[in-house]
């Protein structure tokens, strides 16, 4: 039985905009991206640069519910580490425990 997700809020090539993000991707550090949104369906592809990516899982994640190894998906040593990067792509805003997202999770292919 496939999962039935709502419509996708953006397109898949706005999952990573942010330049850090996009190195981290391309060192093999980051396997997945949080959004507020959905921006992916699984088997769904697109490129970095010259490089392919699949997405492998998408589902729903409470902000509150991570733990160190979601924040090393991420692509961070750790979940403070992960908030901190937060609070920095979002000044002020807090850190809200109970906030969904989206996490869509992929591995480079060839």
């Amino acid at each position: 039985m496939s999962e039935s997700f709502p419509p996708k809020t953006c397109s898949i090539d706005r999952l990573v905009t942010r330049e850090e993000d996009v190195a981290r991707i391309l060192r093999g550090e980051k396997t997945a991206v949080r959004r507020n949104g959905r921006y992916a369906d699984p088997g769904e592809q697109w490129m970095i640069r010259e490089h392919r990516f699949l997405v492998e899982k998408v589902y729903r994640q409470k902000l509150g519910e991570m733990t160190d190894e979601d924040a090393k998906k991420e692509g961070f040593l750790d979940l403070a580490s992960y908030q901190e990067y937060l609070q920095t792509v979002h000044p002020g805003m807090p850190f809200a425990p109970g906030m969904p997202t989206w996490v869509h999770e992929f591995r480079a292919i060839k």
